[in-house]
C-alpha cells in the first residue's frame, strides 16, 4: 500500500480541522486576545508541524506524545490556578 503524500498547507488544514472538531467547550474570550481564533490555530498548527519535521522520524511519536502530555499538565495547572473546575481521568 502506497503512503499518501499531502502538502504542508493540506497538513496544517487537516490539523486545524481536527483540533477544532475536538473542542468540547470553547470558553476563550477571543476579544481579549490580540489575534483571532483562526489565526491562533494557523500559527500553532504551522509551528507544531515545523517542530515535528525537525525530529527524526524514529522519535516523532514519543516526542509528540511527550509534548502533548506537557501541554495537558500545563493546561491543568493553569485551569486550577484560574479556579476552573477540572476533572481528571
Amino acid at each position: 500500500m502506497e503512503k499518501a503524500t499531502i502538502t504542508r498547507t493540506e497538513a496544517i488544514g487537516k490539523m486545524i480541522e481536527l483540533a477544532k472538531d475536538v473542542e468540547i467547550k470553547d470558553t476563550i474570550d477571543w476579544s481579549a486576545v490580540p489575534i483571532t481564533k483562526d489565526e491562533a490555530y494557523e500559527m500553532f498548527a504551522s509551528n507544531v508541524l515545523t517542530q515535528m519535521m525537525e525530529v527524526p522520524e524514529a522519535h516523532r511519536e514519543l516526542v509528540m506524545l511527550s509534548t502533548l502530555t506537557k501541554l495537558l499538565v500545563e493546561n491543568f495547572v493553569l485551569s486550577t490556578k484560574l479556579g476552573k473546575a477540572v476533572s481528571v481521568g
